[in-house]
């Protein structure tokens, strides 16, 4: 039987220094801030919205959700990102997915600063990490939980042949390249890889990310491998599941996320974490 990687209890000491470096820069008088715009009334970006919104305020830190009609207009919505650019009181600022069809979300994300960019999106901080450049700058809040509990339990990346299935700017892209920057040989695979599950059981680390339930099973996966599972997917009976079968693969991995309680709690966590060190790269100039 794997290893369970608790994302949950990993998540929840994460909080408790992101809140004690908040009380401490909030003494100093600066209290880390994020500002989240949420477009339209999608149901489950209204409850993810408000759970970053309520842990914020949990953690100490200012927080200001900004709540914007569907029909809004490309023009407005970056109105509103150039408003927070400007507000000192603002470190993080995060355009919460998916937009409606008519907002290009690749536009909205590149008008945040990169300074204040804390999901990691804008082309600026995407060079640097591919360029693995030195300094801070923010990463990707899924793929840097990630990194952070793999650490956690002492998963070694140095010389391990790591799998990457999903391609998407939020998680595949920027995992392989912080995997590669930890001295990985990493494959990034997606629907149009040949063999994709020969290629998955050659993995050391297998990290999936593509928003298909259980499409890897134990009979795809290398014994002893570890397993990270970014699904989240909910099936008819209302359940969450990942984008690997559990059941099966539990009993062939070494280590293995569960979902849910795996990689979802560090995604918020790791957010909350880089509000704050936004906050205190803003007062030393990114350095």
């Amino acid at each position: 039987m794997a290893i369970i990687l608790d994302g949950k209890t990993t998540a929840a000491s994460l909080n408790d220094a992101t809140k004690i470096q908040a009380d401490k820069l909030t003494a100093q008088g600066i209290q880390p801030g994020i500002a989240v715009i949420l477009v339209g009334e999608d149901p489950a970006s209204q409850i993810y919205t408000r759970n970053k919104h309520r842990k914020a305020e949990k953690l100490g830190m200012k927080s200001v959700l900004i709540e914007l009609p569907e029909t809004v207009s490309q023009d407005e919505v970056i109105n509103e990102v150039e408003k927070l650019n400007q507000d000192q009181s603002i470190h993080a600022i995060l355009v919460q997915s998916p937009l409606p069809d008519h907002i290009d979300a690749t536009t909205v994300t590149n008008s945040i600063l990169p300074s204040k960019d804390v999901d990691g999106f804008n082309p600026t901080n995407l060079g640097k990490l591919y360029g693995r450049q030195p300094g801070n700058y923010p990463v990707a809040c899924t793929p840097k939980g990630i990194m952070t509990l793999l650490k956690q339990y002492d998963i070694t990346l140095a010389g391990k042949n790591v799998v990457v299935i999903g391609r998407s700017v939020l998680v595949g892209r920027p995992v392989a390249a912080l995997m590669i920057n930890q001295n990985a040989t990493v494959t990034l695979a997606g629907r149009f890889t040949q063999n994709l599950k020969a290629l998955a059981k050659t993995a050391d680390i297998l990290v999936v990310a593509t928003g298909t339930p259980a499409l890897i099973s134990g009979q795809d996966i290398k014994p002893g491998a570890t397993v990270i599972d970014v699904g989240i997917n909910r099936g008819a009976d209302g359940k969450l599941t990942g984008d690997v079968d559990f059941e099966t693969a539990s009993q062939v991995a070494g280590a293995i996320t569960p979902v849910p309680g795996g990689v979802g709690p560090m995604t918020i966590a790791t957010l909350m974490q880089q509000t704050v060190e936004l906050t205190q790269w803003s007062l030393n100039n990114g350095k």
